[in-house]
């Protein structure tokens, strides 16, 4: 398994980390419904509903995030430039869920574009391979 074949994964459970630190307050005050999850969502604020947002939007990023190291894989790019671009956008993900969270928006707003410029790093890559 490469580095970013890792990342990949990390990405996909990324998502599943904002959306426990937000469901965390309702679980830890009993008000969390299994029998009824996403109504309660509704009942989210402050630092939770952000997390939501960053729930949100790491699943809006990652298929571009898969499809792109595996474009790179199967077009033979250099493996230390995907594995560091992967790298990079992972890391850029989880600052950008932390920003969410704290509300920094602009800060938050930066590290979506480290992330996004490394996809198109990873096509950058591919074709030039």
């Amino acid at each position: 398994m490469t580095v970013a074949f890792t990342c990949v994964l990390v990405a996909i459970v990324l998502p599943q980390i904002w959306a426990g630190y937000a469901k965390r307050g309702l679980v830890a005050t009993g008000q969390y419904d299994n029998h009824a999850p996403r109504l309660q969502l509704e009942r989210l604020s402050g630092p939770a509903l952000r997390a939501r947002w960053a729930e949100q939007n790491s699943y809006e990023a990652l298929p571009g995030f898969v499809a792109a190291v595996l474009i790179a894989h199967l077009a033979g790019a250099n493996p230390v430039a995907v594995d560091a671009l992967a790298v990079v956008h992972v890391l850029a993900r989880v600052a950008y869920g932390i920003c969410y969270i704290r509300d920094l928006a602009t800060l938050r707003s930066a590290v979506w574009g480290v992330g996004f410029l490394a996809v198109l790093g990873l096509f950058v890559a591919a074709y030039a391979a």
